[in-house]
Parts: structure tokens; C-alpha cells; sequence
């Protein structure tokens, strides 16, 4: 399970792959569907887990962006920024680490409410509203609490009227041993 200090890190050193057609790379087969699959991970999550899912936080409060966060956003990378980290768990399992970077100027207006999601998945509010737009989606690797083993992620800037927020899902092995 990656921890809060080493996903901030690796997010600021990793390459991120970006797919706005067919990738040009080889994503692992078991990952593939995971990791470019262009709805909604959290209706995903609750129909492999019947419904048997939550959301546990981990960490929320106001910080500023790795440089590649910064970067994705179009924004300063000094620029205070609301974080939220969370565990999206099936059968009581954390699958999926999920990181959220939402600049101050997103959350204005009837964006207020992703202040104060708590336990709520981000994912159901996104899918939901109709001004929502998905960026392209990129992958990458990343180092899991700084060993040696990785994990496949992915990330999109995702628009709300407009206003930008940055979601990483990073895909832990427990989420492909259930059948």
C-alpha cells in the first residue's frame, strides 16, 4: 500500500504515459481494462464488490502539489491546493489508492461540496454532473512505500465547469484476487 510521503514523492519523479489514442506502449493485459477504461472506477468497485465497498480517508488537508501535479494542472507549483487521499476498499480490502489534487479556485460555487465529501467516493459526485469532463488519461508505475515493488497507475485532470482537479488511482494487487 503506498503511503502518503511516498506517492507525494514519486508523483514529482515519475514519467507519466498519456493515451489519447490506442497506447503506444504495452500495458500489463491484466491491467489494461483498469487502467484505461474511461468510466466510472468507483461504479466499477461497488459492482465487483456487490455493493460491498467503501471509502476510508486517509489524509485531507491543504499542501502544495508535487512540481508533476502542479504541472498537469496548469498551475504554480507553490499554489496551496486541497489534498485528499483515500482507500477505496471492496470486501473490507483496500484495492484501489486514490490521490486527489484540487486547486483553492476549483472550489468555489456548487464545487464547495468536494470540501467536505468525508467517506463519500469523489468519483459518484464527477460522474454525476453534467459539466464534468475527463482529460486524457496517463499511466505509470510506481515504487509501493519506496521498495522495490510497483504498482500500475493512472491519472486525469478532470473538469467541473471548467475548473480543474487532478485524480491518481494507483491499482493495488488485492483488487484482481477476487473473483
Amino acid at each position: 500500500m503506498p503511503d502518503r510521503h511516498s506517492l507525494s514523492i514519486q508523483s514529482a519523479s515519475t514519467h507519466w504515459r498519456s493515451y489519447r489514442r490506442a497506447p503506444s506502449i504495452k500495458l500489463p493485459r491484466k491491467w489494461r481494462h483498469w487502467l484505461l477504461d474511461q468510466g466510472s472506477l468507483t461504479q466499477r468497485l461497488i459492482e465487483k464488490s456487490d455493493k460491498n465497498f467503501h471509502v476510508e480517508v486517509v489524509y485531507l488537508g491543504w499542501d502544495k502539489p508535487s512540481a508533476s501535479e502542479a504541472h498537469a494542472l496548469n498551475i504554480h507549483p507553490r499554489q496551496q491546493v486541497l489534498i485528499r487521499e483515500v482507500r477505496l476498499c471492496g470486501y473490507g480490502t483496500p484495492w484501489v489508492y486514490a490521490r486527489s489534487i484540487i486547486p483553492a479556485s476549483t472550489l468555489n460555487g456548487p464545487q464547495r461540496v468536494l470540501k467536505g465529501l468525508g467517506n463519500r467516493p469523489l468519483g459518484a459526485l464527477l460522474f454525476k454532473d453534467p459539466t464534468m469532463k475527463r482529460g486524457p488519461i496517463e499511466t505509470a508505475q510506481l515504487p509501493l512505500n519506496q521498495g522495490p515493488e510497483q504498482a500500475w497507475a493512472r491519472r486525469s485532470v478532470f473538469y467541473l465547469r471548467g475548473k480543474p482537479l487532478l485524480v491518481t488511482e494507483v491499482f493495488l494487487e488485492s483488487l484482481l484476487n477476487v473473483q
